[in-house]
């Protein structure tokens, strides 16, 4: 095995014990990207004599946490001190801010080796798409916002990378690229130096190769003792399989992957059980499109009024309220979200331990013209619940499925040791997906 190949917990054991230098595993990290670059095209700046130097610098440095030499990716609309921040926008091309946003700051001091930053949709929103390509077929689309983040990822080019979910920009390529994410409770991450679009539903979460490694960021995040213990089995576990208001905008095959993960949990004892929300939770959908373009127009507002020609024609509709939101529609949507966080919130509990549902319709879309319809994660979203996406095999295109766990606010760390559990189930040899079984006739009671 490659170094590059490794999980991020499995190169941080072997640096630990002085089986693995920091240099080693950067050298064979930039060897792969070198190799795969001009077809993924993950990345919109990497520098490889600055990673070997910083590489270097970090073997003759202590260690100060496991994340020590670990190769770890940054959208490109998240500050860093050292390389550009472009936002995939003409209007910031060179752009530098000499400071890293609160994120890279945390896993920088904590001793991890930031390769570069990884392409991204405009501003993490829309006009511009990635240059990215699917690692599994290059046809198709990786997934957006994170676009680069999750196909470098999915191509063994990093460990591990920061992506951001405003409406389902994080997940979504999870699981289009067949890997891990998860997407934290809303403001549990600092979101310091990083683009605004939508300062309410805004999130920052991070992706790696198994649930292990999401563990060992949310540790140097320090969100991983902020729960009461979790299950120690799959046995007794109980499981709301969530369709969603959404259900009918799922393919075969994503409904497929969904009804083979219950199946899979039930068979080692869980006890998976059709969850249904009331009608309010129909209108989430709805209320965050709202909430998210409303606020919008403030967050690019400077752009607006700066009156570069090469401002995109979708963030000038956004500035102007094309799709006319009134003050109205804004308010009833901020109550709304509120009063189904906590009705959420208060489902789990003795009869609730994790919610089941799709990450994404299917399979990602063929083009790079599309990252996707964010439509099942939207709601979580705006719920500001905490989502892991887990990868569960491959559908008829040999494009990855994948399922999400979602628990309630603030039960990260929690929903962290559930979706360990299930791993070994869902994902039983990670890195190497197998053809989902298409039979969803499948009701739970």
């Amino acid at each position: 095995m490659e170094p590059y190949e490794l999980t991020a917990t499995q190169a941080a054991s072997l640096i630990s014990k002085r089986l693995l230098s920091c240099e080693e595993l950067a050298r064979s990290t930039l060897s792969r990207i070198i190799e795969r670059e001009p077809i993924i095209k993950a990345f919109r700046f990497f520098d490889p004599d600055q990673v070997i130097r910083n590489a270097r610098e970090l073997d003759q440095t202590a260690p100060k946490s496991e994340l020590h030499g670990l190769t770890f990716g940054v959208k490109d609309m998240i500050d860093t001190k050292d390389m550009p921040t472009t936002h995939n926008s003409p209007l910031y091309y060179g752009h530098e801010t000499n400071k890293d946003a609160a994120c890279v700051a945390v896993v920088r001091h904590r001793g991890a080796l930031i390769v570069g930053k990884t392409d991204t949709v405009e501003f993490a929103s829309g006009g511009r798409m990635a240059a990215t390509r699917n690692p599994y077929n290059l046809a198709h689309t990786p997934g957006g916002s994170s676009s680069g983040s999750g196909a470098a990822v999915g191509d063994r080019q990093l460990q591990l990378a920061f992506g951001t979910q405003t409406g389902g920009s994080h997940i979504r390529p999870a699981a289009f690229n067949g890997i891990y994410g998860i997407k934290p409770t809303h403001g549990l991450v600092s979101r310091e130096g990083a683009k605004q679009y939508s300062y309410s539903l805004d999130t920052i979460g991070w992706y790696g190769r198994c649930v292990d490694d999401l563990m060992l960021v949310g540790r140097n995040f320090r969100i991983m003792d902020l729960d009461e213990p979790a299950p120690t089995t799959l046995k007794g576990l109980r499981v709301g399989l969530c369709r969603s208001p959404n259900w009918a905008k799922a393919d075969q095959w994503g409904r497929a992957a969904l009804m083979q993960a219950a199946r899979l949990l039930e068979a080692e004892g869980a006890i998976v059980f059709d969850l249904d929300f009331d009608d309010r939770f129909s209108k989430l959908n709805h209320a965050q499109e709202v909430i998210m373009k409303s606020e919008g127009r403030s967050a690019f507002l400077p752009e607006y009024y700066a009156g570069n020609p090469a401002f995109n024609g979708y963030f000038v509709d956004i500035v102007m309220n094309s799709q006319g939101f009134t003050k109205k529609d804004l308010l009833h949507s901020y109550d709304l979200a509120a009063e189904c966080r906590v009705a959420f919130d208060n489902l789990f509990g003795p009869e609730l331990d994790v919610v089941l549902t799709l990450p994404a319709p299917g399979q990602a879309p063929e083009g790079l013209h599309t990252s996707g319809d964010h439509v099942f994660n939207a709601m979580w979203t705006l719920l500001h619940a905490p989502c892991v996406a887990i990868p569960v095999g491959l559908g008829d295109l040999g494009l990855p499925l994948g399922i999400q766990l979602v628990g309630p606010r603030m039960s990260d760390a929690r929903l962290l040791e559930i979706a360990k559990l299930c791993e070994p189930v869902l994902d039983p040899e990670p890195g190497k997906l197998k053809l989902v079984t298409q039979d969803e006739a499948v009701t739970f009671s």
